[in-house]
């Protein structure tokens, strides 16, 4: 029995996609237009072409700004992402307690990025913040306004408090629609804890791992808000990721044509490596 296709629920989500695609496309349209163009004001444009891509990927500047960029984002996913499937898996799966920790995890989702950049300027102060004056009190010399290294441990640490509650709920809703069949079998064969996670956990979890990886990846690939607030960029340059650098470029230095170039190799830079990253992790799905 052929089953009749009925079209007409997309007369319903189109006018929401025409929307999405109308906001998408008119800003991306003036990136590109400043991206080869030149302005010395009073509206005047003068073509370029390719000249300011050229001048943006030959810059020391810009390739310092990528590899700490590139640096923070490997870091962060490198600690959040097994943090995070560890958390969901010691979580209990029913009952009051498992309401309880689903609703602290969700709690650091829920605070704007700019408070999340303040409370933890105030909280790692070396002299009045709590983890500022624990660390010299202990012995550390910790001071991430002056420190290369105290700079970025406590970015890290920021990025980390804050979004690895993501990854947990996405793992533990990925644990929970795992069927308990595969459980008893596991345990009808003696499997250990190490096996069952090995051979039934983490290949269910293959997809909200992947989507929790391209999530993680795309968002700290353009962080801006929380170590701007946290450290501006410093000291010196060390915590100035791309997104940082980029805002410099077109706002303190009204730099339009560069910075319309570097968002262009931004944007495509962070789609090639999702498209890598999901195609490899994809990979022999249809089999």
């Amino acid at each position: 029995m052929n089953k009749t296709q009925n079209n007409k629920a997309w007369f319903l989500v189109l006018p929401v996609l025409l929307i999405v695609s109308l906001n998408a496309i008119v800003p991306l349209m003036t990136v590109v237009n400043y991206s080869v163009q030149e302005t010395f004001g009073n509206n005047l444009f003068f073509f370029e072409g390719v000249k300011w891509f050229r001048e943006v990927l030959a810059s020391e500047r810009f390739r310092a700004s990528l590899l700490r960029q590139f640096s923070f984002t490997f870091i962060i996913l490198a600690i959040e992402i097994p943090l995070g499937v560890a958390i969901a898996l010691s979580m209990p799966k029913k009952g009051i307690w498992a309401s309880v920790c689903l609703v602290l995890m969700s709690l650091p989702l829920l605070i704007p990025w700019n408070v999340v950049g303040a409370m933890w300027n105030i909280f790692a102060l070396p002299d009045i913040g709590l983890l500022g004056y624990t660390l010299n009190a202990i012995g550390f010399d910790y001071n991430f306004t002056s420190q290369a290294i105290s700079a970025w441990f406590t970015v890290i640490l920021m990025d980390v408090w804050h979004w690895t509650s993501l990854v947990v709920l996405l793992a533990y809703a990925g644990l929970r629609s795992i069927d308990d069949s595969y459980y008893q079998a596991a345990r009808i064969d003696g499997a250990s804890r190490w096996a069952v996670f090995r051979y039934i956990q983490l290949p269910k979890l293959k997809h909200v791992l992947t989507l929790a990886f391209l999530l993680r990846f795309i968002d700290s690939f353009m962080i801006y808000t929380e170590p701007f607030v946290l450290t501006g960029g410093g000291p010196g340059n060390t915590t100035t990721f791309l997104s940082i650098d980029l805002v410099k470029s077109a706002l303190g230095e009204f730099n339009l044509g560069a910075a319309g170039a570097m968002s262009l190799i931004y944007f495509l830079m962070t789609l090639l490596v999702c498209w890598l990253f999901y195609t490899l992790a994809m990979r022999g799905e249809e089999k």
